[in-house]
């Protein structure tokens, strides 16, 4: 078996493995400490993946030694088809590992890149479709009909013995795909049947706002215990793992500003989803006076801003089952994800005058291009560009600071 051993009359570390029936043994000048055997460990579990697959170069790993040149491949000899054809493509290879076996290195040596919950999203496709369909093929025998009728069979209804996906998912499930076959394609020389496949067309999603009238409304009638957290919602443009992941102490008071530093994600604390999604957002009065009183409901209780009696965060299936969706209900408003929160602060923003520049850095974006796409009629005018117009405009629909309440209190 495999092992990173101590050489006793040097007290450093050796790799002491087998390969193609030989016992090898290679000296590393490291001294026996914890660290420098979890470093070892990493690359023996790497060179014994790649045995297992039978990719493994002895050379590469140990240039200097003795066993290389015992190991080195001949080189192969030229063919008359070769030579006559040198641009040829090749033509699907049985000479590679399984697509199961590659994909599980391919994930193992690109999970360290990911988000906790973005592993989590390609093990499903894994477990559920990519290994089912392809996992006891050889990685190069994978071609362009293969994957359209995989593809086909994913989109197809239920009932016409398909998944009945949609495009997004569908999409979601091909990207892994693509990318495996794009780095087996380079390590093992084929070329790859997903360079003509296209992803599929999404409908781009709905922007649907509330109006402040609509808000008003809401905000009057939610049960009391989500009455600020939804303003906060409304009047900063917050994602829901942004919000339901929010802490105390990225709640700057001082500077009026809440610290976008951490997401909440399947009851799992992440970092933000991209670079630009980290980012400092400037509190209108409204929120302001949302989050003081949030502040003597939660605060000493919880370490997040939002939470339930027991502490523990706001679940974001659990609100919106119980708590949005039968609010909207109830008030005769259409039904809208909590999502549109978002789309709601944006177009408030434009509506205000604010500035795009200063809009798109309050959401997150990188440049104001996804802003005039998503939300161009929504705007009226390009004036203001510190968040002060915001604030006039609330206060000139009764949102002002005050006491921070809207309404009569009366919950649903």
């Amino acid at each position: 078996m495999a092992s990173v051993r101590v050489r006793p009359e040097t007290d450093t570390l050796f790799f002491d493995f087998r390969f193609k029936g030989v016992r090898c043994r290679e000296q590393t000048v490291l001294p026996d400490t914890p660290g420098n055997r979890r470093k070892l460990g990493k690359i023996l579990d790497r060179i014994q993946a790649e045995i297992a697959l039978g990719s493994f170069e002895y050379r590469r790993y140990f240039p200097n030694s003795a066993m290389a040149e015992r190991f080195d491949a001949p080189p192969a000899p030229a063919t008359a088809s070769a030579s006559a054809s040198p641009t040829a493509s090749p033509g699907p290879s049985t000479d590679t590992p399984l697509f199961r076996d590659f994909a599980e290195q391919w994930f193992s040596e690109r999970e360290v890149e990911w988000r906790h919950s973005y592993r989590a999203t390609i093990r499903v496709s894994f477990n559920r479709h990519l290994l089912p369909a392809f996992g006891e093929l050889p990685l190069g025998v994978l071609d362009k009909a293969r994957i359209m009728a995989f593809r086909a069979a994913l989109a197809k209804p239920k009932d016409e013995g398909g998944c009945g996906l949609s495009t997004s998912r569908v999409n979601h499930i091909l990207n892994p795909l693509r990318m495996i076959l794009a780095e087996g394609a380079e390590r093992y020389g084929f070329v790859s049947p997903m360079q003509s496949v296209k992803s599929l067309k999404v409908a781009r999603t709905e922007v649907d706002p509330f109006t402040l009238e609509e808000v008003r409304l809401i905000l009057e009638r939610v049960r009391p215990d989500y009455r600020a957290y939804l303003t906060v919602r409304f009047f900063t443009g917050m994602r829901t793992a942004e919000i339901n992941g929010l802490l105390w102490p990225y709640v700057d008071f001082g500077r009026r500003q809440i610290l976008i530093r951490e997401t909440l994600v399947a009851g799992r604390r992440e970092g933000t989803k991209t670079p630009e999604s980290r980012r400092e957002i400037q509190m209108a009065p409204v929120v302001e006076a949302a989050l003081r009183r949030q502040e003597t409901v939660s605060r000493g209780r919880s370490d997040y801003v939002f939470c339930l009696t027991n502490g523990a965060p706001v679940q974001h299936q659990n609100f919106t089952k119980r708590v949005w969706y039968p609010l909207l209900r109830h008030l005769g408003l259409k039904k809208r994800r909590p999502y549109q929160t978002r789309h709601t602060a944006a177009t408030l923003w434009l509506a205000a005058g604010e500035n795009p520049e200063w809009i798109a850095r309050q959401m997150g974006h990188t440049t104001t291009e996804m802003l005039f796409r998503v939300y161009s009629r929504y705007v009226p005018n390009l004036t203001r560009q510190d968040g002060s117009a915001m604030g006039r405009l609330l206060a000139a629909h009764g949102f002002g600071a005050g006491a921070g309440e809207v309404g009569d209190g009366r919950g649903v």
